[in-house]
């Protein structure tokens, strides 16, 4: 298995794009003060020896050794010891809804950044239980399966939006029927799913899915996203911020559908609940709920020992400042003012 020991100096990567983008704009506005000077010919054949892309080079080898290091201090591993372990704990599965209504700003900043914080917080409640993560709209997709890897959880929840669902909708009866068909066919009482969304659903199948889910074992928690008196759902038109209208053109104003929501979590014997300002005891009574759930044992194959490779990193950087520190800024013209011809 592959990680970082440090993944936390791999943000300062973002200052990379930055410093290409700061030295090409630089380059370009030498050459406009170059074209101010005078004739760009005549100042070549005053500067016959200065290189046009060796600077360039020179930039991009150091660009590229900034990144080695960066890459190297975050100390890529690579797992070499395999241990197994016996664990008790639930099976949880976190299903989120992705759907254009969740764009709506009638919480800040939106529906959809307020549900996946919410999300990310509630990793931290289970663990040592395994979670897995669901996305939905008109379709549900399995985005990571039952886990306690909870770092790379918290990046696909980070990276949920719509664009990742081709179809639009609210399709909770698929989302409850994957989480369902993915948990293991013995495990019969330590599940539990929550479901994160605005409850806009037209899915009138979602009820009797929840029911028949239940009756197998499954607790469904249901999270309301938005407010009742509902927003208006944000999108872009030719370039332009617009809200989505109707067939009349007029700005459609989505409503979280609280109730439709409420029942889902009544008929799955979990519990509902809205997420407001207060979200920290919305997710400690969801722990308590799901923890006091008999726990199941399983045994988890996880890496006690890791191989570090930083060091190769480091050596890539050196060796990219040193070439670039032998690589001068002149041209080299062997051939200029030397007669072949003479003896």
């Amino acid at each position: 298995m592959f990680q970082f020991e440090h993944p936390q100096y791999l943000y300062v990567l973002e200052v990379i794009p930055l410093l290409a983008a700061f030295f090409i704009i630089a380059r370009q506005a030498k050459r406009r003060l170059l074209r101010k000077f005078g004739n760009t010919k005549l100042v070549a054949q005053l500067t016959p020896y200065m290189s046009r892309y060796k600077p360039t080079v020179k930039f991009f080898l150091l660009l590229f050794a900034l990144t080695a290091i960066i890459v190297g201090a975050a100390n890529p591993q690579w797992g070499v010891k395999r241990d197994k372990m016996k664990r008790k704990g639930i099976d949880v599965f976190i299903a989120l809804d992705v759907s254009n209504s969740m764009l709506a700003e009638d919480v800040a900043p939106n529906r959809l950044e307020r549900a996946k914080k919410f999300a990310e917080n509630l990793i931290a409640e289970f663990r040592g239980d395994r979670v897995g993560f669901i996305i939905f709209a008109g379709n549900a997709y399995l985005q990571v399966p039952l886990t306690t890897d909870y770092a790379a959880l918290s990046l696909f929840i980070k990276s949920a939006n719509p664009d990742l669902v081709p179809m639009q909708g609210t399709a909770i009866g698929d989302a409850v029927s994957l989480a369902y068909r993915s948990f293991a066919p013995e495990n019969k009482k330590h599940k539990a799913l929550i479901i994160i969304s605005d409850g806009e659903s037209h899915d009138i199948e979602a009820p009797a899915i929840v029911k028949k889910a239940h009756e197998d074992g499954l607790l469904v928690f249901t999270v309301a996203v938005g407010s009742k008196e509902g927003g208006l759902i944000p999108e872009f038109v030719g370039g332009r911020r617009d809200f989505k209208r109707d067939m009349s053109g007029n700005p459609v104003r989505s409503k979280t559908d609280e109730e439709a929501l409420r029942e889902l979590a009544k008929m799955g014997e979990g519990g509902f609940f809205t997420l407001n300002a207060n979200s920290e005891l919305i997710r400690e009574a969801l722990r308590q709920r799901i923890s006091s759930m008999e726990k199941r044992e399983y045994e988890q194959n996880s890496f006690s020992e890791y191989a570090s490779y930083f060091q190769y990193f480091i050596g890539l950087a050196l060796l990219l400042m040193v070439v670039e520190f032998l690589i001068s800024f002149r041209r080299k013209k062997p051939l200029v003012d030397r007669d072949l011809f003479q003896v």
